[in-house]
């Protein structure tokens, strides 16, 4: 039994290793390696009759590798964000401990504030669940640039 132990944390220093060398690459080069983008795409089921095609969507279930991969990019991008201070206090639903309930309760709260001081109040409210897809990926490097995402980093994000 022991033997079998220590098969395993010999092969799995060796496959670590190699994935350390694969993400430092990546990073220095700014180069995401392309057999790494493939994934499994499954449907789920959105909402409504499960015998209607338009009620699912497509759902990619990315590399386990690429998964890791993009949550340290994502690690470095908010860090470097939170210490230029440019997120804003109202941006919600990515950041830790700012959820999309939180982003509702501001607004509620001083709508309550409003009511019970028996004034009036209106709001305009968008749905906003696919506004990325909406985004433009040339502008959204270019303000990465513009916030000093640059060089292998701004190539990365772009790859």
């Amino acid at each position: 039994m022991m033997k079998n132990k220590e098969a395993v944390k010999i092969k799995f220093t060796y496959v670590i290793s190699s994935l350390i060398y694969l993400c430092n690459y990546s990073l220095t080069s700014g180069i995401f390696p392309s057999w790494l983008k493939y994934s499994q795409v499954i449907t789920l089921l959105k909402k409504g009759s499960k015998s209607e095609i338009s009620n699912y969507k497509p759902t990619p279930l990315p590399i386990s590798f690429s998964k890791i991969f993009e949550k340290e990019l994502y690690k470095r991008l908010v860090n470097h964000a939170s210490e230029l201070n440019i997120l804003s206090k109202a941006q919600y639903g990515f950041r830790t401990n700012m959820s999309t309930d939180n982003a509702i309760y501001q607004p509620t709260n001083n709508i309550l504030k409003v009511l019970d001081n028996k004034q009036t109040v209106g709001g305009i409210f968008c749905d906003l669940s696919k506004a990325f897809n909406c985004v433009v990926h040339e502008n959204l490097l270019s303000k990465l640039q513009y916030y000093g995402v640059r060089r292998a980093a701004n190539k990365l994000i772009k790859s």
